[in-house]
């Protein structure tokens, strides 16, 4: 019977942890508001990208600028700003070769991408280590958490979603990356190699008209995307402005994982000795305090 009791005294325990909370053995209950009261580095505290991941995207940045710049100044050559552009790059054959350079180095960003995602999705499955929660791959609870941030945000919810360690937002913008690049990439090459596509494209003339339309037309869309939806998500957001330090450090402060890729910092408390160490201390400074 005392048994039993003893039993009946722990589910009750649990069942007093408020739904937007969590336990973690060894720290005990996680308020679902504790990023207000951390302390956090803005060159990041704990990690989310690896080396691989900051070289990519270092890459991938500095050569859709440069691609950006000399395309759409070549493409829209007749407009006023264009010959300015044109002559800061040396002139319309020197842009054209930039141009070229940029985009091969782009292709090789992104097979380096691929191979680092594939190959270490691999290495995990191998080991037993996989898991689909910390990957980009679109799941139901994504759209759960788009709902409730919503509602969030609509006064309706206390908290933001517990979201994993890519949001939904982030797992859009990474399917648009990967669509602009296989349409920019296909387009680009259709057009610097008319003759190999016209093997492949049953009516080539209709496949360079099309090409020349989709590589500017995405490059707009995908500059648009860029500009006013993914610089502004990352780094002009209240809390990151002016600038969010993780595609450099690889490192992501400890206030921004928890407000919004709070089950990440749940398998980082886990993982990780010294993060568990400290918010054991903040939680028992923060009873205390009260």
């Amino acid at each position: 019977m005392e048994s039993m009791s003893n039993n009946l005294a722990e589910s009750s325990n649990v069942t007093e942890i408020p739904a937007d909370d969590a336990y973690v053995e060894g720290v005990g209950k996680i308020p679902r508001d504790i990023y207000k009261y951390v302390k956090s580095d803005p060159l990041g505290d704990l990690p989310r990208y690896s080396i691989h991941i900051v070289i990519q995207h270092f890459l991938t940045f500095v050569t859709f600028l440069v691609l950006a710049a000399t395309g759409l100044s070549l493409h829209f050559g007749d407009l006023w700003w264009a010959p300015y552009m044109i002559s800061a790059f040396g002139g319309a054959d020197t842009a054209r070769l930039i141009h070229r350079v940029a985009a091969a180095l782009m292709v090789i960003a992104s097979v380096y991408h691929l191979v680092t995602i594939i190959g270490g999705s691999l290495h995990r499955i191998a080991k037993k280590r996989f898991d689909i929660r910390r990957t980009q791959i679109p799941r139901m609870k994504d759209l759960q958490d788009v709902i409730h941030d919503v509602r969030y945000f609509l006064g309706k919810e206390p908290h933001r979603p517990k979201m994993e360690k890519f949001m939904y937002k982030q797992k859009l913008h990474y399917l648009a990356i990967l669509w602009g690049s296989f349409v920019l990439i296909s387009a680009g090459s259709t057009l610097l190699f008319p003759e190999a596509m016209a093997m492949i494209w049953p009516n080539p003339e209709f496949a360079q008209d099309f090409a020349r339309l989709m590589h500017a037309d995405e490059a707009i869309m995908a500059i648009t995307v860029v500009v006013f939806w993914h610089w502004s998500n990352v780094h002009l957001v209240p809390g990151r402005f002016p600038l969010q330090w993780t595609f450099i450090t690889g490192k992501i402060t400890r206030e921004h994982q928890i407000e919004e890729h709070f089950l990440e910092y749940i398998n980082n408390l886990k993982e990780i000795p010294e993060e568990k160490d400290y918010m054991k201390d903040l939680i028992q400074e923060r009873k205390h305090s009260v």
